[in-house]
């Protein structure tokens, strides 16, 4: 696992010790990034970050800032080392705590991001939970946009009114983006 590009361009980092963490593979990041454009005034979230990895290319790519949340002490250790070893502590903050928490605290301090991105354990329903809650908070940035990688059978339809969804699969997983519908 590594950067792609930018800034920390082959800065190898670590995967998290002893989890179930799915580190996202350098193609879907490819992915990922060939369909969005990152500014320098970007803030981002890392949600369920495992490594790290996605936020670290968002920074490396040019973001202001990001925040990375996740649950796990073996992850939260090895974002902090990663973050280290590419130089971008000063661009973000971690988090030690569940997701539900994290975006209290960031509905709480009216904060606003331009991206988010998710990456719960698959088949626990995480997505639409986290989804609703963002939703529900207002946490996006008007132009903001939310990416999910997520099982390939998941059913998003229920996000159809208010979000434009582009949906892009790979074998049994799919990243999906959020982008909010103009009135």
């Amino acid at each position: 696992m590594r950067v792609i590009t930018g800034t920390a361009k082959g800065h190898k980092l670590k995967a998290p010790k002893g989890t179930n963490t799915r580190p996202t593979t350098d193609k879907m990041k490819e992915t990922l990034f060939n369909i969005i454009n990152v500014y320098s005034d970007d803030i981002v979230l890392d949600l369920f970050a495992g490594s790290g990895s996605i936020g670290i290319e968002f920074l490396s790519r040019g973001a202001e800032k990001c925040f990375f949340i996740d649950n796990e002490i073996n992850s939260y250790k090895t974002i902090i080392e990663n973050l280290e070893k590419t130089n971008f502590k000063n661009k973000s903050e971690v988090y030690k705590m569940n997701y539900t928490n994290a975006l209290n605290i960031f509905r709480d301090k009216d904060i606003k991001f331009h991206y988010i991105f998710l990456d719960p354990p698959y088949n626990k329903n995480l997505i639409i939970e986290s989804i609703k809650l963002i939703e529900k908070y207002d946490l996006l940035t008007e132009d903001g946009v939310i990416i999910a990688e997520h099982e390939k059978d998941l059913n998003l339809n229920i996000f159809n009114e208010k979000y434009n969804i582009n949906i892009r699969n790979y074998g049994e997983t799919s990243i999906s983006f959020f982008k909010i519908q103009e009135a």
